[in-house]
């Protein structure tokens, strides 16, 4: 058994530490942007391939005390970094620093990485080489006051890029975020499911894969975990084999709408390159004009903020959102994320459920609107 730290985005801390007991994590704990639990081999290798809600997932390897640079350096030598990895693997460094002792993160990254190449020099005579671009090796140094802790980054690239998306559009949404918002929701995976304004369709995606209990990861190829000397094959094909057992068929239905042609265009591949081919419904239309397919259902969707898409009145555009909802979307629950809070005003609608996110470094209201048929008071 081994303690693992799973990264992931703010507000999302409690769902992944869920999906961490669901796939066997024990005794999951939550962090500030993470989680910790305990776990073997087996999972480790489907918290890559399952978790929905992780950035990625560090395995420490030592904890030591250091107050200056040789502290760290020795600290770093002490660990017997040729039974990790081997001279024709490349590696690359990441520091986080919060300590009175070390000022620069890229200098810890520096020193650490002097005291890998020097054992390695001093044992066989060269060094492996620096990748900081696309390393076969990831190393994370963490200090906290005069605590570091040295970890193995098991993923690589981060488990947002999930290998669906090969064309993006303007603000895309990150595929952990999209996920996490479709948790926090509630959603049960059985009632009909629309993104009106769905962009490259990564809301829809992610819902879909979660009906149909589609690991998120299952068709990724590059994990950095493969690169370690102690990789076990045969436990990684089981671990993949049963992943793929678990998947199975939905009755719901997905939709998704949006103005531009292009975006749908890009959200077609995205469905046929994540084995979804013709499993979601697409359809160009402004959301005023949007014909609802479904009697009921849940809507969630992603509106521009006016940041990196402009729009030359928010405000108005916002309010015409809310005339669609009333006039499109009786029955539904309909929820909106957004960074713009003067915009959101405008929608002019009361909301059940408020929750902050944060869509990269915006800060975001991820509202939940419930389109009653009727007034509130005739329903009630």
């Amino acid at each position: 058994m081994a303690k693992y730290i799973i990264k992931t985005l703010h507000g999302l801390e409690e769902i992944l530490c869920k999906e961490l007991e669901a796939i066997g994590g024990l005794n999951p704990q939550p962090l500030i942007r993470a989680a910790s639990c305990e776990g073997d081999l087996s999972f480790l290798y489907k918290a890559n391939i399952c978790l929905r809600t992780a950035i990625s997932i560090l395995k420490p390897i030592n904890r030591f005390r250091a107050r200056d640079e040789e502290q760290l350096y020795r600290g770093v030598q002490n660990i017997n970094w040729s039974s990790i990895f081997g001279m024709a693997n490349t590696f690359a460094i990441t520091a986080s620093v919060n300590s009175d002792h070390f000022n620069h993160s890229k200098y810890v990254a520096l020193k650490s990485k002097d005291a890998i190449v020097d054992q390695f020099r001093r044992k066989y005579g060269e060094r492996p080489s620096i990748d900081v671009e696309n390393p076969d090796i990831k190393i994370n140094i963490h200090i906290a006051r005069d605590q570091v802790t040295v970890s193995l980054d098991s993923s690589g690239d981060t488990l947002n890029k999930r290998g669906y998306r090969k064309e993006g559009v303007f603000a895309p949404l990150n595929e952990v975020l999209a996920a996490g918002l479709i948790s926090l929701a509630g959603w049960d995976k059985k009632t009909d499911f629309i993104d009106p304004m769905c962009g490259s369709g990564t809301i829809l995606i992610e819902a879909a894969m979660m009906a149909r209990n589609i690991a998120p990861n299952i068709n990724r190829k590059a994990f950095a975990l493969k690169n370690w000397k102690d990789f076990n094959q045969e436990t990684w094909d089981k671990v993949l084999a049963d992943a793929k057992n678990q998947e199975t068929e939905t009755d719901c239905q997905f939709f998704g709408s949006d103005i531009s042609d292009k975006n749908l265009r890009v959200a077609v591949g995205n469905c046929f390159e994540a084995g979804l081919a013709g499993k979601i419904k697409f359809e160009s239309s402004d959301l005023r004009d949007l014909n609802v397919p479904f009697e009921n259902g849940i809507a969630i969707t992603n509106p521009p903020y006016g940041e990196r898409l402009q729009l030359d009145d928010m405000n108005e555009f916002y309010k015409e959102i809310s005339d669609a909802m009333k006039k499109n979307f009786e029955g539904y629950d309909f929820w909106v994320i957004s960074s713009n809070m003067e915009a959101l005003k405008h929608l002019r609608l009361r909301t059940s459920r408020k929750i902050t996110m944060y869509n990269g470094s915006l800060e975001c209201k991820f509202n939940k609107y419930e389109m009653y048929r009727g007034s509130k008071k005739v329903r009630e």
